[in-house]
């Protein structure tokens, strides 16, 4: 799943290519449940829509439309943003309301043609656990509302605010998006290893200075990831379909039974919930 690297790893990318441009066209695939709002009118009200900006709160992404509403997206387990060219090429059986004019696949369920570019921006997900919706200007939106601080800027003094009294594993404490935003499994075990804090530690066990360093290497992690471009291991590429580089760098996340770039030792694999964790039980306490 696209952490929060990543989705800010899109945003970036898309930000130069999409801002003061207008939708001039709209093709949607009836997917659900891709689609909060219903295909065909998150189609109409795209339509003729003027981009002024993308934002990302946590791993959701916001394009923020010129007569004020915004289109949230969620790239679920295996979304994808793609920029291709515009050209013809007729795949699939069409739907009614119109051509396809870019490459699409059966996993491709928007696609969004930008003026004065020749491009077409494609949101593509095989296995539809993401997120397409449609917000009018100022309404609100559960799923963001109920998000926690950003990984990228909390402090640890945070950390221990949300964290306080309850029971529950360090490591799943991290991928509770209501408790902190952006971080999944990925990130929650390279900052661990960082921070030398077993995953497996009870939040309630962790002291002033645990968390300040917990804190400080979210911070450190997810920079690095950004700067090179996310982590590609399974379905993440950037919208121009290149592969991120941090997955190179990876110290503990995926590397069980081989040896820890600090210690040697053969880093451990560990089920906490549904989730797993990896990690070094000799440098991490």
């Amino acid at each position: 799943m696209p952490e929060l690297p990543e989705v800010e790893v899109i945003r970036r990318y898309l930000v130069p290519v999409l801002l003061g441009r207008v939708i001039e066209q709209v093709w949607v695939r009836s997917a659900p449940p891709v689609f909060l709002t219903p295909p065909r009118a998150l189609a109409r009200r795209l339509l003729g829509e003027r981009i002024v900006e993308v934002e990302r709160r946590g791993k959701y992404l916001l394009f923020l439309l010129g007569t004020g509403p915004r289109l949230l997206v969620h790239l679920g387990m295996t979304g994808q943003l793609r920029l291709v060219a515009d050209e013809v090429r007729r795949a699939s059986p069409l739907p009614r309301g119109g051509p396809i004019e870019a490459m699409l696949d059966r996993h491709v369920h928007l696609k969004l043609r930008l003026s004065g570019t020749g491009l077409a921006l494609l949101y593509r997900d095989p296995r539809r656990f993401g997120r397409l919706q449609w917000l009018d200007a100022q309404a609100k939106s559960r799923r963001l509302d109920r998000l926690g601080p950003e990984a990228l800027t909390v402090s640890g003094r945070q950390l221990q605010g949300a964290a306080r009294g309850r029971r529950l594993a360090v490591k799943s404490f991290l991928l509770d998006q209501h408790a902190l935003a952006g971080v999944g499994n990925i990130y929650a075990d390279e900052a661990l290893f960082l921070a030398k804090i077993l995953p497996t530690r009870g939040v309630q066990t962790l002291n002033d200075a645990e968390w300040r360093r917990l804190s400080n290497s979210l911070c450190k992690v997810l920079t690095a990831a950004i700067q090179r471009g996310g982590s590609s291991i399974d379905d993440y590429v950037r919208p121009d379909g290149t592969s991120g580089r941090y997955q190179t760098r990876h110290r503990v996340y995926g590397r069980t039974g081989r040896p820890c770039p600090s210690c040697r030792a053969p880093v451990d694999l560990v089920r906490i919930g549904q989730r797993s964790a990896h990690f070094c039980s000799r440098c991490q306490r």
